[in-house]
């Protein structure tokens, strides 16, 4: 019994010694093969990011395409692609598919995915053949390229510094829209007179006239809602009152009148004034959820055109 305490404790203090001897000399790693950099060293000249591999988010940056070729190719993207795929590559009005996720372009180096499908690989998808030669569709795969190239990390789309242009609708579709839903209120030659010069942003100019914000200089508080509060024989008649509306619900309706004070009337009850609301504004609001984006393109396309 007393040997085997004795072996016990041998074993223990072999193993302690072990442990010990491990953990202060921690183990090299293997060499590495000839020519080759360790994984854990940083590149010659960078220090290494404490807790963080050197390699992370790392890509290979995409080579520089020539401007020249470039700039040829998107004059042809314009004129050929541009419908389907949009101004910006990420889809069009014609439906066709975001080339900034498409994978065909996105491994593309030197236009060996890019031409054979503008030279009609895929018809049976529903790519036509665009009928450009070597060249031309060459150039259309550098610009693809080029764009692409700008993406920035985290997702961030290309160009998001470049001015985006909104106007891609037809003016001539744009003025038969307004001849028939906003001509009886509106007048390119009276309230929209110049209204391209007053608000030259085309951003602009669309989200005012699709909100029904003011555009005339003219118009005043045109585009304020007034109320009339007129008085009934319930309510022992007498003069009606009007102004601004401030507020009304179900229960309560507030005027501010012209001298500043305000006055609340209720709306519940046995006598009760009559409310009639003037909002300049109703009629778009009712318009707002029927517009396509067809609609709304083609407007601003028109409204541009009014300098």
């Amino acid at each position: 019994m007393r040997n085997r305490f004795r072996i016990l404790a041998l074993g223990t203090a072999s193993v302690a010694t072990a442990l010990g001897i491990f953990a202060q000399s921690p183990q090299a790693p293997p060499p590495a093969a000839a020519g080759q950099t360790p994984a854990s060293a940083p590149p010659s000249g960078q220090a290494p990011t404490p807790g963080r591999p050197h390699v992370f988010n790392s890509g290979e940056p995409r080579p520089q395409e020539d401007p020249v070729v470039a700039a040829h190719g998107k004059a042809l993207y314009g004129i050929n692609c541009q419908a389907c795929h949009g101004p910006d590559l990420r889809g069009g009005d014609m439906g066709g598919p975001n080339l900034l996720r498409s994978q065909a372009a996105l491994t593309d180096h030197h236009g060996e995915n890019i031409i054979p499908i503008i030279q009609g690989a895929r018809q049976a998808q529903g790519m036509p053949n665009i009928g450009l030669n070597n060249d031309d569709a060459g150039a259309v795969a550098a610009y693809v390229r080029s764009v692409i190239g700008t993406i920035g990390s985290q997702g961030k789309p290309p160009g998001e510094d470049k001015p985006l242009n909104i106007v891609v609708g037809y003016a001539t579709r744009g003025q038969a829209y307004f001849a028939a839903h906003c001509a009886n209120c509106h007048s390119a030659t009276g309230d929209l007179k110049d209204i391209a010069t007053r608000f030259p942003e085309p951003r602009v100019l669309q989200t005012r006239w699709v909100t029904g914000a003011r555009t005339s200089a003219t118009a005043g508080a045109g585009a304020q809602a007034t109320v009339e509060v007129i008085p009934t024989l319930s309510t022992g008649g007498g003069p009606a009152v009007s102004g601004d509306l401030v507020h009304i619900d179900d229960f309560l309706v507030t005027v501010r009148l012209s001298d500043g004070t305000e006055r609340s009337f209720k709306r519940l009850g046995p006598t009760v004034p009559r409310i009639v609301v003037h909002d300049p504004l109703e009629r778009h609001r009712e318009m707002l959820p029927t517009y396509t984006d067809e609609n709304i393109h083609d407007v601003t396309a028109y409204l541009v055109t009014l300098k």
